[in-house]
């Protein structure tokens, strides 16, 4: 990790395969993991996730150091990790079950 991205990224876990943004990045950033160099077009949002490298569609995405859902699709390392390109291996929020008697 560059010396100027410390400080912005957080991972807990060695078995994490996510960073997580420790405050907000601006458009414009450009962030080097290992020997990938990744140039932000938009910002992101504290909490948001980055790829700590390669992710292969259907691989389990780690964040400290527990899975919060699965790729969708290959991801390269850097690449914004979010709703677009993960989904939940949980049960569906905000849904009930019908009530019977």
């Amino acid at each position: 990790m560059d010396r100027a991205q410390i400080g912005l990224l957080l991972r807990i876990s060695d078995e994490d395969n996510v960073y997580v943004l420790l405050r907000n990045m601006a458009a414009g950033t450009v962030l080097q993991l290992g020997e990938q160099e990744t140039a932000y077009e938009t910002g992101l949002e504290l909490g948001h996730k980055i790829a700590a490298r390669d992710i292969a569609a259907g691989e389990k995405i780690i964040k400290y150091g527990a899975p919060i859902g699965s790729a969708t699709r290959d991801i390269r390392a850097g690449e914004h990790v979010h709703v677009h390109n993960i989904k939940s291996d949980y049960l569906p929020t905000y849904t009930l079950d019908p009530i019977t008697d």
